[in-house]
């Protein structure tokens, strides 16, 4: 496949190039759920009559991150009380929130940089939800119906810049430390808010991360209700919504990421995001 943009969507007989196929449709998610919620829907069943000239094996493309550069990348810290509990934090009353630079993110099998002035990249296993339409002061109650679907995140932090001042922006925001992908599920194919769906890291194959949706403090509908109180929610925004106990920084002895590490995020029903740690050479 040449390396040109492109939107898929994963069928049973392989991913669609949805964008070769109906040209109009463009490239970008972003730019797709812009258009209203009956775009995505037009595009999967577009993809669903693919034939074969438009259809991949997993060999014949690469993915990038989900959605490269979106107008808001926002992330809860200490949204589960056991991580919360090993950072040596009180557990919050409302939705901790930083932002993450679209500087920051690479894609499924891209490799995770460790930086030179630093040894300290650590992982963190999170779900991520992308956003589909605009909205405002959004109840809680109808909140969900903000979601276009879910994804996996990777919240690789450099613990000794994050923990110089109490602002956490630079060592949250490393070039290539924040995997996004590597693909959208879309809310009808698991539990609403998507709750009470295993959540795992995996670090060379050993289970480092192991908790459920279900024990986050602030559920979906709860942040996106909270965070459209600030500011208007965009499509294509994406909220990370935290990690559960058993990061690096808390293990004794601690436990970074290093070249030649493997890390696997994966959540019930949404996938597997696989990424290996190189060195950064300068």
């Amino acid at each position: 496949m040449r390396d040109e943009p492109a939107l898929g969507v994963r069928t049973p007989r392989g991913m669609a190039n949805v964008t070769a196929l109906a040209p109009s449709v463009g490239s970008s998610l972003r730019a797709l759920l812009e258009r209203g919620p009956g775009a995505l829907t037009a595009v999967v069943d577009l993809a669903a009559k693919a034939s074969a000239p438009h259809l991949l094996a997993d060999s014949e493309f690469r993915y990038r991150p989900l959605v490269p550069e979106p107008s808001k990348f926002l992330c809860l810290g200490l949204n589960y009380v056991a991580h919360a509990t090993e950072a040596t934090y009180e557990t919050p009353r409302h939705p901790v929130v930083f932002t993450r630079l679209p500087s920051s993110l690479l894609a499924h099998e891209e490799s995770m940089v460790v930086p030179t002035c630093s040894h300290q990249l650590d992982y963190e296993a999170e779900l991520a939800v992308v956003v589909g339409r605009p909205g405002r002061n959004i109840p809680r109650e109808r909140a969900l119906e903000w979601v276009a679907g879910y994804t996996l995140f990777n919240d690789g932090s450099i613990r000794d810049y994050q923990k110089r001042t109490h602002q956490w922006t630079v060592g949250k925001n490393f070039d290539r430390t924040g995997p996004l992908g590597p693909e959208l599920v879309t809310p009808d194919e698991l539990p609403a808010g998507a709750r009470g769906l295993r959540i795992q890291m995996r670090v060379n194959g050993e289970l480092l991360q192991d908790a459920n949706t279900s024990d986050m403090i602030f559920d979906v509908a709860t942040v996106i209700a909270d965070l459209s109180e600030a500011m208007t929610l965009q499509p294509g925004d994406v909220i990370a919504m935290g990690t559960p106990s058993g990061v690096g920084a808390a293990r004794k002895p601690p436990r970074f990421l290093q070249a030649g590490d493997v890390c696997e995020v994966s959540v019930e029903g949404v996938g597997v995001l696989r990424n290996p740690v190189a060195q950064a050479t300068e």
